[in-house]
């Protein structure tokens, strides 16, 4: 069982490329948000899974702490955007 638990680890870690490719690529700020969101909930995922197949109850606070960053983020650019009135780069 921590095979498969350690293995859908590495294949969420393996989905991090294609948002680093969408952080890169993002036409607009709100794609590089929802990519940095997808950073976010990734780290927690796979921090949970590791601490369930290596019995390591720490790494549950720690994912705790990574999802409040994540949310704290996501309230930071929205606010951001939205006293700048809009989410689209110029060019």
């Amino acid at each position: 069982m921590n095979e498969l638990i350690l293995g859908i680890a590495a294949f969420l870690l393996l989905n991090l490329a294609a948002g680093l490719w969408r952080v890169r690529r993002g036409p607009t700020a709100a794609d590089r948000m929802l990519a940095a969101q997808l950073f976010g909930t990734t780290a927690v995922a796979v921090l949970l899974l590791l601490a369930e197949g290596m019995a390591r109850p720490s790494l549950r606070d720690v994912a705790l702490v990574f999802g409040l960053l994540a949310a704290v983020a996501a309230g930071a650019f929205v606010q951001r955007v939205w006293s700048r009135g809009g989410g689209h780069d110029a060019g």
